[in-house]
Parts: C-alpha cells; sequence; structure tokens
C-alpha cells in the first residue's frame, strides 16, 4: 500500500532548458540557471535552512490542490482558506515556436489568480543562488527586484506590491498577479498581458506536442504524462537527456547513496529517447543523436565514459556542498559524478542502438550514411575488444570491477546492430564480418553466464548472483521470449529479486551494503518479461500496482520503499517514466481491438 503522503509530492515545470519543482502547497523549492547541471537557484529541497525557496503563503489555509492542465507542462496549485477563499498559482516555463524556432527562455513564470473571495497571501521570495548557502545581495527597481551573486542575477518582475512581497508582509490578492523569474532583461510589455500570452502559447503548445504522440489505447493519460516528462529532461540545445533533474535525493533513508544524475548517461538517454520514438516524438532523437555523434568525434581512442556533461563535457569532477543539510537532512549533497571515468562497456551498445534507428527511419530529417556508419564502426571493435573484460557494470559499482553479463550483452548489441547497419547499406562483406563477431560473441557470453545449477543467466561470468537487467536479454534480442533459458532466468530473477509487489537491482551487498529498496524500472522490465514469457495477467496487475505508487501528479522517482510505497532517489527519474510507456505498449489493448 502506498503512504498516504511522501515528501517527493513534487511537480515538475520546465521547457527544455530549465526546469523547476513546486511541492505540494505550490511552493518553488528547487531550480538551476541557467540549465540543468547549472548551481541551484533555489534549493530548498536539498536543505533545511529557510531559504532557496519562492513561497506564496495562505492567510489561514486549510487545503491544498494539485494539477496539471491537461496534455500540458502547466501546473496548478489550488490554495483555499478556512473562509472559503481559493487562490490558484500557475506555474509554467515558457515553450512554444517564434520565428520558426522554438522558444524556451530562462524564465519561470507564476500567475496568481482569484478563483473565490479575497485569498490574503504573504510571499517569501528567498533565492539562494549557489551551492555555498550563503544569501544573494539584493537591488529593487520600481517593480522588479535583482537577486546577485558572483557573475548571476537572477531578476524577478511583477505587478504584486513590491513592497509586501519584500517585506514579506501579508496583502489582500484582488485580481490577477504574475511574477516573471529569469535573466536581468527588462520586460518590454506589462507583466500581466505578458504571462496571459505566454501562458496561451506554451498550453497550446505542449497539446498540439501531445496530440501528436501514438499512445496506446490503454493507460493515456498516465502515458502521456509519462511522455511530457521524459521531453522535459532533453537538453534541447545540445541534444542531450538528463537521467532526472535533482542531485542528492537518497536512494534510501541516511544510506549515503546520494548521487548528482543531472548529467546525461548514454544508456538512460538512449532508453529515453527509445520509449520516445516508440510514441512518434522523433525529434528528441535526432537531438540525442547529434549529441552522440559530437561525443563519437571527440572521444580519444574511441573510449567512451558513461556519462557526460549536458554540453558534451567530458569531466565532471565530484564534489560535496557541504553548506547544505541534504533532502530532510539526509547528507550529503553531491555536486558532480565521479562515474563519469568508470570503465562501463554496455556504453558501446548503446550508441550504437541509439544509432541504429536513423539507418532504418525514413521520418528523420538527417537518416544515417556511411560516415556514420564508419564512425560506429570504431565503437563496434572496442565492444568486441572489451565485451569479456571487467568493467564496473550497468549498476556503477565504486569498489570492484568484474565481468557484467550485461555490459557483455550490450557489447554483443553492437556488433549484431553494425551487422544490420551493413546489410542496410549494401556492405555484404562487412556485415558477414559483423555477424560473424557477434556470433563468436553470442557463444561466449551464453557459456560464461550461464548457471546450470541455477538454471539462469547470472550477474556476471562464472557467477552465481542475480541482476535484474538480465530481463532485457529478450527485449535486446539476445534470446527469444520462448527460449527456456531466458524463462529460467525469469523465474531466478523473480526467486531473488523480488520484494512484494517489487524488484530490487540485485540482492548482493555493495560498497554501501545491503540494498534497502526497490528500482522502479527493474520492476517495470518484470513487467515487460512476464508479458513476453505469457504470465500477462501477472503483468498487468503489477502494472496497476505500479500506476498507484506515482505521486498524485502522476510521476516516480528512482527508488520506491516495498513496505509502505515510499518513493525514493532523485526525481523525476526518466528511467522509471520509460519503464512506464513501455510497459503500457506492451500491454495494452491495440485500438484495433478495443474499438
Amino acid at each position: 500500500m502506498k503512504a498516504e503522503s511522501t515528501n517527493l509530492e513534487l511537480g515538475v515545470i520546465g521547457n527544455c532548458q530549465i526546469a523547476g519543482l513546486i511541492n505540494a502547497e505550490g511552493a518553488l523549492i528547487w531550480a538551476c540557471l541557467p540549465r540543468f547541471d547549472a548551481e541551484p537557484a533555489f534549493s530548498r529541497l536539498v536543505d533545511t535552512e529557510d531559504h532557496g525557496h519562492f513561497t506564496i503563503e495562505l492567510n489561514d489555509q486549510c487545503d491544498a490542490t494539485q494539477y496539471y492542465r491537461r496534455n500540458t507542462a502547466v501546473l496548478c496549485t489550488e490554495l483555499t482558506d478556512r473562509s472559503g477563499a481559493v487562490l490558484r498559482i500557475i506555474d509554467f516555463c515558457p515553450r512554444f515556436r517564434q520565428y520558426g524556432r522554438h522558444y524556451r527562455p530562462v524564465m519561470m513564470i507564476r500567475r496568481l489568480e482569484v478563483l473565490r473571495g479575497n485569498p490574503v497571501i504573504r510571499t517569501r521570495l528567498r533565492p539562494s543562488m549557489g551551492w555555498d548557502g550563503t544569501d544573494p545581495d539584493i537591488t529593487r527597481g520600481s517593480n522588479h527586484v535583482r537577486y546577485l551573486r558572483s557573475q548571476q542575477v537572477l531578476r524577478v518582475t511583477t505587478d504584486a506590491p513590491l513592497t509586501h512581497v519584500l517585506d514579506e508582509t501579508p496583502f489582500v490578492v484582488d485580481s490577477t498577479m504574475t511574477f516573471v523569474l529569469g535573466p536581468d532583461e527588462s520586460v518590454k510589455e506589462t507583466v500581466g498581458s505578458m504571462g496571459r500570452r505566454f501562458l496561451e502559447l506554451t498550453e497550446a503548445h505542449w497539446r498540439e506536442w501531445a496530440r501528436s504522440l501514438a499512445i496506446p489505447f490503454e493507460w493515456q493519460r498516465e502515458t502521456i504524462r509519462a511522455a511530457i516528462t521524459l521531453k522535459l529532461s532533453a537538453y534541447e540545445d545540445t541534444g542531450a537527456v538528463v537521467a532526472a533533474f535533482t542531485t542528492s535525493i537518497p536512494e534510501a533513508a541516511d544510506s549515503g547513496r546520494n548521487w548528482d544524475y543531472r548529467y546525461c548517461w548514454l544508456r538512460d538517454a538512449y532508453f529515453t529517447v527509445h520509449a520516445l520514438n516508440r510514441l512518434g516524438a522523433t525529434r528528441t532523437m535526432e537531438g540525442f543523436l547529434r549529441y552522440i555523434i559530437n561525443l563519437v568525434a571527440g572521444a580519444e581512442d574511441q573510449k567512451l565514459q558513461p556519462l557526460y556533461g549536458i554540453g558534451g563535457e567530458r569531466r565532471i569532477e565530484e564534489e560535496t556542498a557541504d553548506a547544505l543539510a541534504g533532502y530532510r537532512g539526509m547528507g550529503p549533497v553531491r555536486v558532480g559524478n565521479a562515474a563519469y571515468h568508470q570503465d562501463q562497456h554496455d556504453v558501446y551498445g548503446t550508441v550504437v542502438l541509439a544509432a541504429t534507428q536513423a539507418f532504418f527511419d525514413e521520418r528523420l530529417e538527417r537518416p544515417g550514411d556511411r560516415a556514420l556508419y564508419h564512425r560506429l564502426c570504431a565503437l563496434g571493435e572496442e565492444a568486441a575488444r572489451l565485451y569479456d573484460q571487467p568493467d564496473a557494470g550497468i549498476w556503477e559499482y565504486r569498489g570492484r570491477a568484474r565481468v557484467h553479463t550485461y555490459s557483455a550483452m550490450m557489447c554483443w548489441a553492437a556488433c549484431d546492430r553494425l551487422e544490420r547497419i551493413a546489410l542496410r547499406l549494401g556492405l555484404d562483406a562487412d556485415a558477414r564480418r559483423w555477424g560473424a563477431q557477434a556470433n563468436t560473441m553470442h557463444e561466449k557470453i551464453s557459456t560464461e553466464a550461464w548457471n546450470d545449477e541455477l538454471g539462469a543467466f547470472t550477474e556476471t561470468f562464472n557467477g552465481d548472483t542475480m541482476d535484474a537487467s538480465l530481463l532485457l536479454m529478450n527485449e535486446l534480442g539476445f534470446l527469444r521470449a520462448d527460449d527456456p533459458r531466458f524463462v529460467g532466468t525469469v523465474n531466478a530473477i523473480e526467486r531473488d529479486l523480488r520484494r512484494g509487489d517489487h524488484l530490487f537491482r540485485y540482492s548482493a551487498e555493495d560498497d554501501f551494503g545491503l540494498p534497502e529498496n526497490a528500482f522502479n524500472i527493474c520492476t517495470f522490465w518484470f513487467i515487460d518479461a512476464l508479458q513476453a514469457i505469457g504470465r500477462g495477467d501477472e503483468a498487468r496487475a503489477l502494472f496497476e500496482n505500479m500506476l498507484s505508487q506515482r505521486t498524485k501528479l502522476g510521476l516516480l522517482s528512482e527508488d520506491l520503499k516495498p513496505e509502505d510505497g515510499e518513493l525514493w532517489g532523485n526525481f523525476p527519474q526518466t528511467y522509471s517514466m520509460v519503464g512506464l510507456i513501455n510497459a503500457a505498449m506492451h500491454l495494452s489493448r491495440s485500438w484495433e481491438e478495443a474499438l
């Protein structure tokens, strides 16, 4: 059963340039500017001090409800006081077509609307602007206030009474008021009219985007919300896709498993764009292809990192922000991620899999050609060289290196897909070479990773522990769904890693001890595997249960506590939203069948 409430009841707003998190009371508590991996302008999510937030308090409040406007990234929070007065806060980041391109400024807009009565509010506008916990300097204009720290400037322009806003004194809201948070630029029209116009254009943009999706017949609203969330995770300027918008929300309470996920993991990003592509949203994939091609072009000796900065940065040094207490006081707050220098051999397969679509999808503006193929060949050679060598694995173990079956399987996938690409391009000799290489790899993996006693493939070569990532063997084409070895592996994973209706990544002790919480993407992988091996009714039941574990706004984090359903880990987690979309696509009745 899901907990009655969770501290991760957060709404996301964004525009593919920036993102903000709004809590259930309508307070802005997290936003990094001017891009996802920058320093935070609002950091209350990972601190216990009374700053780093923009709160709008309703006097004598007794209720709060929150919802997205249908098929958009526009978030509404309605606050009700004991007299029956209702105030609606509308939060969004502008995004719409203008001058032939997407307008996505470094800007958040908050509009206050009176729905009933005479609400009395107090605003607490307290940006933090940095990791050191110090408050910014403030300068005031006639209808704006500037917050300054080092080279950063946040300008808030409003038609609300500025004296009351800065002094945090109560005042009556008797008409619509608008706050524009953004760069140090003058607003060229009235704040109210700009806010209204941008809201209308942004809503229209998202609804049109949602209309273009090829969604399943069942679970349409759930799929659309997940798709919008994934789209928001794409940094459109470069094509990178972040794993999550946050840093250091622990995987479990007081576990120390606090990581910065505001970067582009090639693995996570591939799954994200693949899910969106299944829905017909191809532009995100095209942007990601551009991003990875630039990475490949700049890679030394064809070596790929597991993650990069969203601008393609290769060094992402990991530090701790000691001035911030952490999520619910559970530090440390980490900035950067040391996993960037790990060896994770699955990335070679990830990149080739992502690029394969370009050679077969006629919808794309820039189809794959021989030049791209030859770049990928170098990665295939690396995959063939490294598939049976130790690495940190998909779960990024920091204290050990082994030959991980999932990494080996992804290296096989690189060579297998290069065979298909070569055939597509009419390069028959190349296709035979890649096919032979893939067969050699497949045979060795099938021998070295198989455990006769368990009747299953195991986490490592010659190992005896299970790994939920092996549930993807059928999805990746390594084994057919009716292969007894795949069925045996699914059953063994279920025996070892299932906790109630949820799945762990692994059960063995790691660098931080025994895992405590389930990993949401693994539960979705298990659902997909059950459907594939003919246990469809069980799969549907588990899927419906996972839908009930989402926040009230339909979002998921990385991890979940099986005992009470409380969400943990960075938020919202793209992996988890990908799992939702894929499971809905696999399980849903077809439109033809339903209608």
